[in-house]
């Protein structure tokens, strides 16, 4: 698969971001549900702590992808939703940790809400992958 980015403006560089990307050669496409700091049992985890639920929200995201034969390398579109943007951008360096040494940087939409599926969750990140 080749990935061109579609930067118009730099700003999104700055962010971690492509406004957009063309995508030539794909094969395999994957939509994933949003993917939240919950256990194998579906039980939340990390109550009230921004950063655990965003990493272990991308860890959850990276196991779905790698049982798609996948990972992060593949994911091409992210939608994320939060409880308070301010604070989860506090910690958008975990984004960076593990997609900057990837040298990807999918288009990505940041959202707040008022609540997501369950009440002690506040981060939920969705994917699109293609390889």
């Amino acid at each position: 698969m080749k990935r061109t980015a579609v930067n118009p403006w730099p700003w999104s560089l700055n962010y971690g971001y492509n406004q957009a990307e063309v995508l030539e050669g794909t094969k395999r496409h994957l939509v994933c549900a949003g993917q939240t700091a919950v256990d194998a049992e579906g039980a939340p985890q990390h109550p009230g702590d921004m950063r655990g639920q965003i990493a272990l929200a991308v860890d959850n995201l990276e196991a779905v992808l790698q049982a798609a034969d996948m990972g992060l390398v593949n994911v091409v579109r992210l939608g994320i939703f939060t409880t308070d943007v301010d604070d989860a951008m506090k910690h958008f360096d975990i984004l960076g940790a593990r997609f900057g040494p990837l040298g990807v940087s999918p288009p990505m939409t940041l959202l707040g809400v008022s609540r997501l599926a369950l009440p002690p969750l506040l981060f939920e990140i969705e994917a699109t992958a293609a390889a």
